[in-house]
């Protein structure tokens, strides 16, 4: 498998590989949850595995049908996406910092890369995700209320509070155990 490997540190610690061919083998291990992505009318976007390590988690994003060009990619603090993707919330963020990796206050716990499409619509990434658990502690995605993952129709500019310009949301997913 041929892997382009972009790795950028933000404030957060999130680690971004893109990969640029199909069948990751990391990805191909059990996951310990789940999010289903879905357009406003149905039309699926993907998946976006968690997978919990000794350190946080491991997110895995297989995404295919998005509109090419550089979207914002947030973890939302409700798992819901109906009746509306307004029902999943603000960005996740349990420690109440502002938004951004730009922003001195910053950054969300739900506040991630951008991610850059190519005309064909599809990208598959991975993030590491230090600070989150799926379900122990403090700062899970699966707590009282869940988490949702939202793919928003414009780039995050990493600094405007609360949501970073994005506009749109295009796609949510709840993740499920």
């Amino acid at each position: 498998m041929k892997k382009l490997h972009l790795k950028s540190l933000f404030a957060v610690g999130c680690t971004l590989t893109l990969l640029t061919a199909a069948g990751n083998a990391a990805g191909q291990e059990k996951a310990g949850a789940v999010a289903t992505l879905t357009g406003t009318e149905g039309k699926g976007f993907g998946t976006v595995s968690f997978t919990e390590g000794p350190h946080g988690l491991l997110l895995e994003a297989d995404l295919e049908n998005l509109p090419p060009g550089t979207l914002a990619f947030h973890l939302h603090a409700t798992g819901a996406c109906s009746p509306d993707f307004k029902a999943a919330g603000g960005h996740l963020n349990p420690t109440n910092k502002k938004h951004g990796v730009l922003a001195a206050e910053g950054p969300h716990l739900g506040d991630m890369p951008n991610i850059h499409v190519p005309p064909s619509g599809k990208v598959q990434f991975e993030l590491f995700l230090p600070d989150l658990n799926l379900d122990k502690g403090e700062n899970q995605l699966l707590d009282q209320d869940g988490t949702s993952v939202i793919i928003h129709k414009q780039s995050d500019d990493y600094k405007t509070d609360p949501a970073g310009g994005a506009g749109d949301r295009i796609a949510c997913g709840v993740v499920k155990k």
